[in-house]
């Protein structure tokens, strides 16, 4: 099933689900006695990307509603899994919590031949955070300033032409992936721990183009640094509506989209569960927090837990067929 199907059905269910959670609001926060003492936010990418400046957003806002510290962590490597096995491993009691990708939750599970965390089992899902198209980028000296010219390129120099993205398995590694696929060419990838390496790679010439998120990417490309090719979407992004979909230039049907939540170790109490939920959806409801993370090319949708799982469940389907195909494997 498309992303954008899965979210438009998450959407409409997380309207129910705030119904009923606006009615439990008030008895939450009465009757829970967390938070006693400070929060961490684990985020498995160094900063500057969009699962760090998310996790940014929620740390400024609930510091100042909460009253205790809430700091954010980077713990970058293995597409996600060192971050994430730390918090798969933490106590559930609130005070851990984790930044979940398209790339831990549904695509390393394909990947790895061995992991030390389940990536749905040992995680208590708490909400939908946002999504944002990733955008293909090439250094400007390539010479090429559309899809079809690049496809040509690679073409005529098959394992010549090299792609970085933040990581193995991550869904700016897939995007590559599924490009290669339905592009026919051969282009080697090359992973990194973040896009704060990654980046300067491409502006260098070293590699010759980067999967991104829109989000991260979208100022440089708007003061001309980077050449962006197309978003990764079936439509086309707000906040850069000048960047043509891959679809639409031949890549029919071409989806890849990143996606972040909040994610808490396995066993949480219902209760803080909730009072989580309720707090994100405070925070990514703000009219001044939305513009912000819009306008850098984030669309905030938090929705129910259980809406999560399902996206989880149908993302893990998809890409694990992605990486199948494409014969990917790490010990």
């Amino acid at each position: 099933m498309q992303f954008s199907k899965v979210l438009k059905n998450f959407f409409l269910a997380s309207i129910l689900w705030a119904i009923g959670l606006s009615a439990q609001a008030q008895g939450i926060q009465k009757n829970t006695a967390w938070p006693k003492q400070a929060i961490r936010i684990i985020v498995t990418f160094t900063p500057g990307g969009a699962p760090d400046i998310l996790a940014r957003v929620l740390a400024e806002s609930w510091q100042q509603s909460l009253g205790v510290p809430v700091l954010v962590e980077n713990r970058p490597g293995y597409g996600g899994n060192i971050g994430a096995d730390l918090v798969a491993k933490s106590e559930p009691d609130g005070y851990t919590l984790l930044i979940g990708t398209v790339g831990i939750h549904a695509i390393n599970g394909a990947l790895y031949e061995k992991m030390s965390f389940d990536p749905i089992k040992d995680f208590t899902p708490i909400s939908f955070l946002a999504s944002t198209p990733n955008v293909l980028i090439v250094n400007k000296k390539l010479g090429v300033s559309n899809l079809h010219e690049l496809i040509e390129l690679a073409k005529a120099k098959p394992d010549q032409l090299t792609f970085g993205s933040s990581g193995v398995g991550t869904s700016l590694h897939m995007s590559g992936e599924l490009f290669k696929e339905m592009a026919g060419v051969q282009i080697r990838h090359i992973p990194y721990k973040g896009r704060a390496q990654s980046l300067p790679d491409l502006l260098s010439g070293r590699i010759s183009m980067l999967f991104d998120n829109l989000s991260s990417s979208l100022s440089l490309i708007k003061a001309g640094e980077v050449q962006a090719l197309g978003v990764t979407t079936l439509k086309r992004s707000h906040a850069a509506p000048e960047i043509p979909t891959l679809a639409e230039q031949g890549l029919t049907g071409f989806e890849a989209v990143s996606w972040f939540s909040l994610m808490a170790p396995a066993n949480l109490p219902p209760s803080i569960q909730k009072r989580l939920n309720l707090m994100v959806r405070q925070t990514l409801s703000s009219p001044e927090v939305k513009s912000r993370l819009l306008s850098g090319g984030l669309e905030p949708a938090p929705g129910s837990p259980k809406d999560l799982s399902k996206l989880i469940a149908s993302e893990a389907s998809k890409w694990g067929r992605v990486v199948h195909q494409s014969g990917a494997k790490l010990e």
